[in-house]
Formats: structure tokens, C-alpha cells, sequence
């Protein structure tokens, strides 16, 4: 008798090892499902790098301001539009006119490297704002 009550307890523990998973897989096939579906909807900002032809000399390219609108932004997160000093309010102003003036134009902005990226997406959301679906990046080499 005593036999039969030490089988009857271990059949109770191996019971308790199987866990019901089903919860658990529906949860994640519903998360992946909203994934599959909302991934597509998800506007991302890209940026196109132009290709670099492989030069044999080592000289830097020179880059020219060769367009009518040119941005400049300084160290001090100063904002230039064509060698004038504007506020990030009058910035915009400024871009509007210019599109409607120069709509075939892209923007030219340069922008040195110790200014704060804020005032980089301050400009580029300007830019966007006034109409304007491209802008030239001027990255100058440490």
C-alpha cells in the first residue's frame, strides 16, 4: 500500500511541468501581425548620399556656392540665409519667397560641425514647410 501513494505523488509533480503556451504564441502572432501591418505606414526620413567618383589625387573637391539659396549655420547655431542673418521665424519667411522665386532650385545648406543637430532639423523642417523636396547637405572635412 505504502507503493501505491509514493506513484500517486510522483504522477502529480510530472502534472505540474506542462505549462499551457497557447496564451502566450496568440500574443505574439497578434504583435506580429500589427508589425506587418503598421511597418509599411511608418513615414522614415531618408538621406540619399550622392555617389563619390573615386579621385586619383588626394585635393579635397571645392565646393561652390552655385545656387541662389544658400543657408548657412555657424558654431554659435547662428542661422545665414544668402549672407543675411535671419531668426528661425524669418528663416521660413524667407524660404517661402525664395520657392516661390527659384521653384526649381535646392537648397544649399552648410553647416559646420561644432552647431548643435537641433538647429539642423530647425532648418530642414523649414525647408520641408516652404515647399522645397530637396536640399544639398555641405559637409566640410575636419
Amino acid at each position: 500500500m505504502r507503493k501505491s501513494r509514493l506513484s500517486f505523488k510522483q504522477d502529480l509533480h510530472a502534472d505540474d511541468i506542462h505549462i499551457n503556451l497557447t496564451p502566450l504564441i496568440d500574443v505574439v502572432f497578434v504583435v506580429l501581425i500589427m508589425f506587418i501591418i503598421i511597418a509599411p505606414m511608418l513615414e522614415l526620413d531618408r538621406v540619399q548620399l550622392a555617389s563619390s567618383a573615386q579621385r586619383d589625387n588626394k585635393e579635397m573637391a571645392v565646393v561652390q556656392e552655385s545656387g541662389p539659396i544658400t543657408i548657412h549655420v555657424h558654431e554659435d547655431d547662428s542661422i545665414w540665409f544668402n549672407k543675411k542673418l535671419v531668426s528661425e521665424q524669418q528663416l521660413l519667411a524667407f524660404l517661402k519667397e525664395a520657392k516661390r522665386v527659384h521653384p526649381n532650385q535646392v537648397p544649399q545648406l552648410f553647416h559646420d560641425k561644432k552647431a548643435h543637430f537641433g538647429t539642423y532639423q530647425t532648418v530642414k523642417n523649414a525647408i520641408e514647410i516652404a515647399g522645397f523636396e530637396q536640399l544639398d547637405v555641405i559637409l566640410q572635412p575636419s
